[in-house]
């Protein structure tokens, strides 16, 4: 991931905080306030399929963070002092998590279309559609999976031997 060249020519970054059953992203977070980038993370609103992504000001900004009862850490509801990602310069680069994925960059999340969503709002802003990159296991590669027709493709899947 480190070494990608859209990684290394990104600036804006958004990434995942991993639950226990992804591709863990710690170092790669590490990574991102090392080269001196800026790191967005996501905030899901419960009820809906709203999702911002807010600025982290460094990698132990994440111990600030608040648990959801989806046992995600993520910014509070009432934290309103970081900057949203589209409300600014937008994003250069997301990485996403699914739980499957296909070769033509289909992608299963968890159902509720957060990221679908957002990248749909990603497509309004000033700075256009971020690159998205997929982190996946291998077993999570499928042959195909379901797509509705909201559903956006990623533009690459990175998974181990890939």
């Amino acid at each position: 991931v480190i070494g990608h060249p859209k990684y290394q020519e990104s600036k804006r970054i958004a990434i995942f905080l991993s639950m226990p059953d992804e591709i863990q992203t710690e170092e790669i977070i590490k990574d991102i306030f090392k080269q001196g980038k800026e790191c967005f993370i996501p905030r899901y609103k419960p009820h809906s399929n709203h999702m911002d992504m807010l600025k982290l000001s460094s990698a132990e900004d994440i111990s600030s963070l608040t648990l959801t009862s989806w046992n995600i850490l993520q910014p509070s509801d009432d934290d309103s002092a970081r900057e949203e990602a589209l409300a600014g310069g937008g994003l250069d680069l997301i990485f996403m998590p699914g739980l499957g994925f296909d070769k033509k960059g289909n992608r299963l999340g968890r159902g509720k279309g957060y990221y679908d969503t957002f990248l749909e709002r990603c497509m309004k802003h000033p700075s256009g559609k971020p690159y998205t990159i997929a982190l996946a296991f291998r077993e999570q590669i499928c042959e195909s999976v379901p797509v509705a027709e909201n559903d956006v493709q990623v533009d690459e899947i990175l998974y181990e031997d890939c």
